[in-house]
């Protein structure tokens, strides 16, 4: 077996891991040296430095008309009845988050991959057409419109009585309605989902009104530390919750 060149006594394993330590200390002290600063007196950075998301302001339509506006209220008011400890769909705002979300770069698919070519794929694969967000909803709004103006005496979706709204949602779910040109069935996960999200989402984004939700649930918000009550099951959380703006409700 052929000797190691180290110093006597030392076997190869050590002077292979003596070697590889000195070549990690020298690259964290090269690539290092470049960003070395003496930081004296302060802190290396600044409370509230972080870029919270710009909050939803109240106002007009953003991206809905107001008839798709209505339609999107009646939807999410029926799939988030309101009951009388927390408000529905509509009054906690889920329409607006949508709205917002839809003028924005969710709307516009920023960030998907949207080249062809398009086919139905698994239900894993997620989306497989050539329509934004934004699209697919004001093509899969104008075929519900057109569904209920025929099948109810010319009254648009918002105008039906509750029973029908989801009698029609219900159709939508499981596949009596369908769209020309998109599907009926994806369109209500869609709007489910988007739902789901402005109800639970931070109020930041236009949903979750005064924090109804999260209270609704216990949830803390963006606290930033309630450890004490992480193991103390079945027990109400007995503060406010607070948004990533740090306000509490």
């Amino acid at each position: 077996m052929r000797k190691n060149s180290g110093r006597p006594g030392q076997s190869r394993r050590q002077v292979l891991g003596e070697l590889l330590a000195g070549t990690a200390i020298g690259l964290v002290l090269s690539s290092s040296s470049v960003r070395a600063r003496i930081i004296a007196g302060a802190l290396p950075w600044a409370p509230g430095a972080g870029s919270a998301p710009t909050p939803v302001q109240p106002g007009a339509w953003q991206y809905f008309t107001p008839e798709e506006a209505s339609a999107v209220e009646a939807i999410v008011d029926r799939l988030i009845p309101p009951d009388p400890q927390t408000p529905g769909g509509k009054d906690v705002g889920c329409a607006v988050f949508i709205d917002r979300q839809l003028a924005g770069p969710y709307g516009s698919a920023q960030g998907l991959y949207m080249r062809p070519p398009f086919m139905d794929g698994t239900a894993q694969q997620g989306a497989q057409s050539p329509l934004t967000p934004a699209q697919r909803y004001r093509q899969a709004l104008a075929e519900l419109d057109k569904y209920c103006r025929d099948a109810y005496v010319g009254k648009s979706f918002a105008e039906l009585t509750d029973d029908q709204k989801d009698k029609v949602l219900g159709a939508l779910e499981n596949g009596p309605i369908t769209f020309e040109g998109s599907s009926a069935t994806a369109f209500f996960q869609q709007v489910l989902t988007n739902t789901r999200e402005g109800f639970f989402a931070d109020p930041v984004y236009g949903g979750n009104r005064d924090m109804a939700a999260w209270k609704m649930i216990g949830f803390p918000g963006a606290r930033y530390d309630y450890r004490d009550w992480i193991e103390r099951h079945n027990e109400p959380y007995p503060l406010p919750p607070v948004g990533i703006v740090g306000k509490p409700a």
